[in-house]
């Protein structure tokens, strides 16, 4: 039996604002990823890519023009073209695999060639982990009619491996556009299989998404900060004790050049760190004038102009104070929320957790605040 693939990368990606299979992981395109996956498998005589008008020139610069198909204007169109293309080149059977699911195994692959060599036509699937209903519009809410066992529902994901022939004559048969390749089969009355799938093996479908792609990046794509600032109680009682980005009216102030906000400052060299930007000292220097009593807000928002300027975001800050005074926790939620809107994320990506320095040291003597920060980046995809 001759086995060709075929990555499917023609889609509109509507769901996720933009052609997803063209973001770069580790600076290869998404579609690339599976494309070489599949390249090595020694039991897949060819390997095409199903492209768009759009993505065309690009992929032919990277694989040539020969192993390019161009797709249709519905997923279940390329796909016929991509059959119909495996057809004319002479090979019995085809992969079908979403260029979005750049994290699929030889593992995965392998069980689905070993049924189309048993003649099946055959998908990866895993089971559901949560219970599905049927329902049906009433009004504003979904009514519901039944609640399917669990135990014969399974997800199903891609490469879809189908039977040239037997594919080519069910779409002949019954065109309706169908959500997958085996459902075309699967109306024309031919049988079809699942194999063990992968939980691994996703699909990026929404921008939340990326998210999932940025725990399974590479050490590169991972980068650590830290930071650590201190600053003496002032003497001047007309300065404002700023922490956190937040003003605590009645206590006494911070002596510094700008408003001395540790908690700023140690997060912006976390940031800093992370992007091995130097720190803060080099970026507003205390002998220019220009930041004399300027507010640290400017400092972090300029960190986070320069990480989003290098392709770069925070996964969560992770912040400790060290004071005797004041009671920093009572607005911890307050800060985090604060800190959250300057760098441009959620505050449930910030954690504030304070401590006393049990009467020992500078700290412990009431003479000054110190604050670490540790900054957590990912790589934007």
């Amino acid at each position: 039996m001759r086995v060709a693939a075929a990555i499917l990368a023609a889609g509109s990606a509507q769901r996720f604002g933009r052609d997803k299979t063209t973001l770069p992981i580790d600076e290869k395109p998404v579609w690339l990823w599976s494309f070489e996956v599949f390249s090595k498998i020694e039991a897949i005589d060819s390997v095409y890519v199903v492209v768009s008008e759009g993505n065309r020139a690009d992929v032919a610069n990277q694989i040539g023009p020969v192993a390019v198909v161009l797709g249709g204007n519905s997923r279940q169109e390329s796909t016929h073209h991509a059959v119909s293309r495996a057809k004319l080149d002479g090979f019995d059977a085809i992969l079908l695999h979403d260029a979005a699911r750049p994290f699929v195994t030889p593992e995965v692959i392998d069980r689905v060639l070993a049924g189309l060599a048993g003649g099946k036509s055959c998908a990866p699937a895993v089971p559901l982990s949560d219970t599905v209903k049927r329902v049906a519009p009433n009004g504003d809410f979904e009514q519901v009619s039944d609640t399917p066992a669990r135990s014969t529902l399974r997800a199903v994901q891609t490469p879809q491996g189908v039977l040239v022939n037997d594919y080519l004559a069910a779409i002949a048969h019954d065109a309706t556009e169908g959500t997958d390749d085996l459902s075309v089969l699967e109306r024309a009355g031919f049988p079809t299989f699942l194999v063990a799938g992968d939980p691994a093996n996703f699909k990026l479908t929404t921008p939340a998404d990326l998210q999932r792609l940025s725990q399974r990046a590479t050490p590169s794509m991972i980068r650590t900060g830290f930071g650590y600032d201190v600053h003496r109680f002032s003497d001047d009682p007309a300065r404002t004790l700023y922490l956190g980005g937040l003003a605590f009216a009645g206590e006494q102030a911070l002596d510094g050049h700008s408003d001395a906000d540790v908690i700023l400052h140690a997060l912006t060299d976390a940031i800093l760190g992370a992007l091995a930007l130097g720190d803060i000292g080099q970026h507003f220097p205390n002998t220019d004038p220009q930041w004399a009593g300027a507010s640290s807000d400017r400092f972090l928002v300029h960190a986070c102009k320069l990480m989003s300027e290098k392709g770069w975001s925070i996964s969560n800050l992770d912040i400790a104070v060290v004071a005797e005074k004041p009671k920093i926790m009572k607005r911890a939620e307050e800060m985090r929320t604060r800190i959250a809107q300057l760098c441009g994320i959620e505050a449930d990506q910030v954690s504030v957790k304070a401590t006393t320095n049990e009467k020992m040291g500078f700290v412990g003597r009431e003479e000054g605040i110190a604050a670490t920060a540790v900054a957590t980046l990912f790589k934007n995809p």
